[in-house]
């Protein structure tokens, strides 16, 4: 039976990953985070569950814990904000190697160095650009609301398990502190040894139907080999492009002017639509739900036939590189964005958008 809740949006991850059958999560404690592990600790689902719930000594160690679990087909997972991220880049770069299945989450705080504990977006070209080395990709799902920090846990798991690679849930301070309704699932069991071994025999038994075996590592020194895995990854991620863009327009179809923006920009710019509106101007949105893969197609598609384009953004213009290169410059493109955790207010986007 569905239950409706009041939750921030750290507590709706936390109770999602129960409530979804994860098997473990690591992590550290840091602001605006801290609250999912406080969740987590507070509702003791390994006394119900089985879910192992640790505090790692680091988010160095924690990425590593996700490593192993990850190894034996676990559904696990750890959160953190944008320096323990960075800490977390080499582990994201060996997973993403030896084409595993996790979750991570983001909630991102500003920066750069240890910088403060307000809400960002800074860390996009971290995450959809790959922090970390090698040519990896990481499908990154940006939530605008509570209920889809709960409803991105379980998809997260669904994709990285399809894919078998590491899945990002790239949020901020706003959406992790903001309470609102939620609508949370039904426990569901979590999965047995059995299923395991029938679902996803790589884990249980090293064989896949690609290769005889699967030894879990991402470390090639024939370059052949390493070139071969790189192959792979890369005809992946084209199926992966092919399959799971996800994104959400807002009365495109008779706009002049384009906005574009994630997450908590995104719920701003809503607002922002209905001012510019009330003064004639017609302004349309588009919400990217998936950073990679990028909705390009659609942003072109409805961008080509603009005026202008504004991306938003908390943070220097990030996105707006991929916007141009959706448009091709065949439309003036600006940015505009807050930094150091100030959140541009409606009236603020609106003036800007009167400039292009």
């Amino acid at each position: 039976m569905k239950e409706l809740r009041l939750m921030k949006g750290n507590e709706a991850i936390a109770e999602a990953a129960i409530r979804c059958g994860c098997d473990g999560y690591f992590g550290y404690p840091i602001t605006p985070q801290s609250e999912i592990l406080e969740h987590l600790m507070k509702e003791k689902p390994y006394e119900n569950t089985g879910m192992v719930v640790l505090q790692a000594e680091s988010e160095v160690a924690s990425i590593n814990m996700v490593y192993g679990g990850a190894s034996v087909g676990k559904k696990v997972m750890t959160t953190s904000s944008s320096p323990g991220i960075s800490l977390m880049q080499e582990g994201l770069s060996y997973i993403s190697g030896a084409e595993l299945p996790a979750l991570v989450v983001n909630v991102v705080r500003g920066g750069p160095g240890l910088g403060t504990i307000q809400p960002s977006q800074a860390d996009y070209f971290q995450t959809v650009k790959g922090g970390g080395h090698g040519d990896y990709r990481l499908i990154t799902l940006a939530p605008a609301s509570v209920q889809e920090m709960y409803d991105f846990v379980e998809l997260g798991f669904d994709l990285a398990f399809k894919y078998r690679a590491p899945v990002m849930i790239l949020t901020d301070g706003i959406i992790g502190q903001v309470m609102e309704k939620v609508v949370v699932d039904d426990y569901k069991p979590r999965w047995t040894e059995e299923y395991i071994a029938k679902t996803y025999p790589w884990a249980a038994t090293g064989k896949t139907k690609l290769r005889e075996r699967n030894i879990v590592t991402s470390l090639y020194l024939e370059s052949a080999r390493q070139e071969q895995l790189n192959k792979t990854l890369q005809a992946k991620y084209k199926v992966v492009e092919e399959n799971e863009i996800r994104y959400e327009t807002f009365q495109c179809e008779d706009a002049e002017y384009l906005l574009v923006a994630y997450g908590s920009s995104a719920r701003i710019c809503q607002k922002v639509l209905q001012l510019a509106r009330a003064e004639g101007i017609k302004v349309g949105l588009i919400r990217p739900i998936t950073l990679w893969p990028y909705p390009t197609k659609i942003i072109h598609e409805v961008g080509t036939k603009m005026k202008g384009i504004l991306s938003v953004e908390m943070n220097a213009g990030q996105m707006i590189e991929d916007v141009k290169l959706a448009v091709e410059c065949k439309v003036p493109v600006k940015h505009y964005g807050r930094f150091g955790g100030i959140v541009p207010t409606p009236s603020e986007i609106l003036d800007a958008l009167k400039t292009l």
